[in-house]
């Protein structure tokens, strides 16, 4: 057993990657029943669900497990990039029949609160962890009070060493392989320096003195996580070995496979609102293109999306036609 498994209580030196949008308590239950560290990821949910998923996961385990938050600055929302951001995203709201003024604004996720840390104070969590960052020494104590323990993600030698002065229980080596948000807190460098990839990285870490995994993508397609059937079938084809790191969905780069919408505004794009504000005009055309009607036009638009070789593609495409 590592320092890692027992400084957590886990049986497993796995932590399940907290997921916004793919998942809520059903998985984390899983993960820590089966003896890993199952996380609920909190950023994007309102004080009413973060009620319900917590006391859902009191329920069904008596398991340790992870809640996790933001630190950013909530970003002062500006008209001007708001506009050109519209401006860019105008062809797609047409293709879509999708009006942009009816999208309505917001954060889209938050970061970690007073608020938050009393909601917590009822469930009191075993484990909480951070992105971009740590909240301020006050709430830090606050979850001390309890006596959870504090993990934190770095993409750096430098923010690894910040985060263990200011009192973290362990960091989370993010590497730029990993699916998600950059973590990155002291720099906006994309540049990274630590972290660990597929099953071989992760028997190389704990070789090299890595106490436990944090694996998220692994998670997406398993049962309890509520990955869209697109998204699912996205990441059982070829074009999930075509990844690039984006600012077009949240207006902060994450890794995510390539689509339609990255080639042709360009993985990185000066137009995007700051995180999280590009987040709002981005989420109909997501429901969209998701909710396509018709497995011929599904085809279309995934094949569309999917950065491959067209040639070869069109070619399965033509087999499968002769096939039906």
């Amino acid at each position: 057993m590592t320092a890692l498994q027992r400084l957590l209580g886990i049986d497993l030196p796995i932590i399940q990657a907290p997921m916004a949008g793919v998942q809520v308590s059903a998985l984390a239950v899983a993960v820590s029943n089966a003896g890993g560290l199952g996380s609920l990821p909190c950023a994007m949910l309102t004080a009413d669900v973060m009620q319900r998923e917590l006391a859902a996961i009191r329920a069904q385990t008596d398991k340790p497990f992870n809640v996790n938050f933001f630190c950013h600055v909530p970003p002062t929302p500006s008209e001007e990039r708001q506009a050109r951001w519209h401006e860019a995203l105008a062809p797609y709201f047409t293709e879509f029949g999708i009006d942009p003024a009816t999208i309505a604004s917001g954060p889209g996720r938050m970061p970690f609160t007073a608020a938050a840390a009393d909601l917590l104070a009822e469930f009191k969590p075993p484990i909480v962890s951070f992105h971009f960052g740590l909240p301020s020494a006050e709430l830090m104590i606050r979850l001390r009070s309890w006596g959870a323990k504090i993990i934190a993600s770095a993409t750096t030698v430098t923010e690894a060493r910040w985060l263990e002065a200011h009192g973290v229980d362990a960091v989370i080596a993010q590497g730029n392989e990993a699916g998600g948000h950059r973590g990155n807190f002291l720099s906006s460098d994309l540049t990274t320096q630590v972290g660990i990839a597929d099953a071989k990285g992760v028997q190389a870490a704990l070789s090299l003195g890595a106490t436990a995994a944090q694996i998220g993508t692994a998670f997406l397609l398993c049962p309890e996580a509520t990955t869209s059937a697109l998204h699912r079938e996205a990441l059982k084809s070829e074009a999930a070995t075509h990844t690039a790191l984006t600012n077009v969905f949240t207006g902060r780069p994450a890794r995510g496979i390539v689509n339609r919408i990255m080639r042709e505004l360009g993985p990185i794009s000066a137009a995007t609102p700051e995180f999280p504000l590009a987040t709002a005009a981005i989420g109909p055309l997501r429901a969209a293109a998701a909710t396509c009607g018709g497995r011929k036009a599904w085809k279309q638009r995934l094949f569309a999306a999917m950065v491959r070789s067209e040639f070869h593609w069109m070619q399965r495409d033509r087999r499968s036609s002769a096939d039906a």
